[in-house]
């Protein structure tokens, strides 16, 4: 008898972990895009020599039964982080996000698809004390790492894209 309860309990557990595995794969389908990006990642910016190093740790991850992406990462451990909800607006027919910073300002905006791995957002800066008014961003998961380039609109001119490559990562973000 005590074979068969181990059976089934071995049993109920599969069924258990498999339909929760499945389960956490379910996006909306606007947010196909980012599927790839779930999970933990770091970058190591390029400093000059002589620099101290920065590193961004994020964590992409399903939220709200699928219907949200949600973002959060921290640099250096939580020298400065910032979290994102991303999510599907029907009544503006795109994606849209929120980004909120411990440096204390957000930042709203929205994405385009470009291809089934690849996004651009385009974003509005609230709050920024170093002039910056707007950024732009292009995302694309290739070869299980993702290459983003990020432009700012400071004091009304955009700066040169700066690249981050990001790779899986068992880091944790940090806040402080």
């Amino acid at each position: 008898m005590s074979y068969l309860k181990t059976i089934l309990l071995t049993l109920y557990l599969t069924a258990t972990n498999v339909a929760i595995a499945n389960d956490s794969a379910d996006i909306a389908k606007e947010l196909a895009v980012f599927k790839p990006y779930l999970g933990t990642w770091q970058a190591d910016f390029k400093v000059d020599p002589g620099k101290p190093p920065i590193q961004d740790v994020s964590l992409w991850e399903r939220a709200l039964n699928g219907k949200a992406i949600r973002t959060s990462h921290s640099i250096n451990e939580g020298v400065y982080g910032g979290e994102s909800m991303i999510f599907w607006d029907s009544k503006e027919q795109s994606i849209v996000f929120y980004y909120f910073t411990t440096a204390g300002f957000y930042t709203k905006g929205t994405m385009t698809v470009l291809s089934p791995t690849k996004f651009v957002a385009y974003e509005t800066v609230t709050g920024s004390k170093e002039g910056i008014t707007k950024v732009r961003s292009t995302s694309e998961y290739i070869d299980n790492k993702f290459i983003v380039l990020t432009s700012y609109l400071k004091k009304g001119e955009w700066t040169k894209p700066e690249e981050r490559i990001y790779i899986r990562s068992g880091k944790k973000v940090k806040f402080k």
